[in-house]
């Protein structure tokens, strides 16, 4: 095995591979980066048996030669000293060999490293998925469903469904949906996909679609999503990212969204999130960091906070009030968690009633929501 690489190149696809290196296994190969070059490039893979993660560096790319190939071959490389070597060696290019006992010299600039290699045929094969059950989507449109959505998941492995994200696709619909069983959040959008194409139950870790989110990073273009019975695989041109999927049922959670309400309020999505952030200066130290609001037809949200070693703070947001005149009260990291994920310049937000889950969408648009189940403070 003998080629010569585009240091910065490799260097971003190590970073990106490493995500899904163990550090801790009971398969020490897994400890490792895989390393295959071929006529097409060079490929890295990453494992940590519930992640997997292969990226390739192609042979040219923007008509820059980025893997110059002299002998085809494999070799696993220790992950972690690996990955330190590569983003601390000096020069732009990286001459690689490989010698028959897996024996690997890296050489760059003036500095040389030795490092002893494993049997790539001991590594792990990647999951061969069948594609009937594909779709494709942007890459852009899944990261911001990722990022309105991840945040939800529960930390508790008390229920382990509810540590990862409800896929389901139906009609060319998919929806994402989240909940820790006192937030909730959903997001639907339209993907290509053949019309006969519908997904039910399928559970993705919250680690993995951070993971994937990052790994994506500012990819452009389309992605292929490829589900299974146990598995789902993203695919991009350079990018290969397996993920298992959790056991269990995931809960039906269309019965807890309220359809109607009693007061409604359409305000700067901005402005509130702002003042939520203020507000949860005096209540962040407190067990709930609870936070409340008092709805008034004169229009206007009055936000209120107050702890009793710290002190208080009362502000008004002007908002569209309609409805009956109520007070709520709720955890601020939750709200602005929701109100970061929306990306409208205005939210609308139902309440049904001082302790039942209220509802916030983005004013324009019904694709997404988020809720939260109100606090009692006395």
């Amino acid at each position: 095995m003998k080629f010569r690489v585009s240091r910065s190149a490799l260097v971003e696809a190590v970073s990106q591979v490493s995500k899904a290196v163990s550090q801790k296994t009971t398969i020490p190969i897994l400890t490792g980066i895989k390393t295959t070059v071929d006529e097409k490039g060079l490929w890295l893979t990453g494992s940590n048996s519930d992640l997997t993660i292969q990226v390739q560096v192609p042979v040219m790319a923007d008509d820059k030669e980025l893997v110059h190939v002299e002998i085809i071959g494999s070799v696993v490389l220790p992950g972690r000293i690996f990955g330190d070597i590569v983003r601390k060696l000096p020069g732009d290019e990286v001459e690689w060999v490989v010698d028959d006992r897996w024996i690997t010299t890296l050489r760059s600039g003036q500095a040389q490293f030795e490092l002893k290699g494993l049997d790539p045929e001991e590594y792990p094969r990647l999951p061969q998925l069948r594609e009937d059950q594909k779709f494709t989507l942007p890459a852009e449109l899944l990261k911001s469903m990722i990022r309105q959505t991840g945040f939800a998941v529960s930390t508790s492995e008390a229920r382990g469904v509810l540590t990862g994200v409800l896929w389901q696709l139906k009609e060319g619909i998919l929806t994402f949906v989240a909940t820790d069983s006192i937030r909730l959040s959903r997001r639907q959008a339209e993907v290509e996909a053949p019309a006969d194409l519908a997904i039910e139950n399928v559970i993705v870790p919250g680690k993995s679609l951070s993971e994937l989110a990052k790994t994506l990073g500012d990819q452009e273009g389309f992605v292929d999503v490829i589900v299974s019975e146990n598995q789902i695989m993203i695919r991009t041109e350079r990018l290969l990212f397996f993920s298992r999927l959790l056991e269990g049922t995931y809960p039906d959670t269309n019965r807890v969204i309220p359809t109607g309400g009693k007061t409604e309020i359409v305000t700067s999505t901005k402005d509130l999130l702002q003042s939520v952030d203020r507000a949860a200066l005096i209540s962040r130290d407190g067990r709930d960091n609870v936070i409340k609001w008092t709805l008034k037809e004169e229009g206007v949200v009055e936000v209120n906070s107050a702890a009793q070693d710290v002190g208080s703070v009362v502000e008004e947001v002007a908002a569209k009030v309609s409805g009956e005149e109520m007070g709520i009260s709720f955890n601020a990291q939750y709200m602005m968690d929701a109100l970061k994920a929306v990306d409208s310049e205005e939210i609308r937000i139902l309440f049904t009633g001082a302790m039942t889950p209220f509802v916030i969408q983005p004013a324009d648009r019904e694709d997404a929501l988020h809720l939260i189940v109100p606090i009692r403070t006395r």
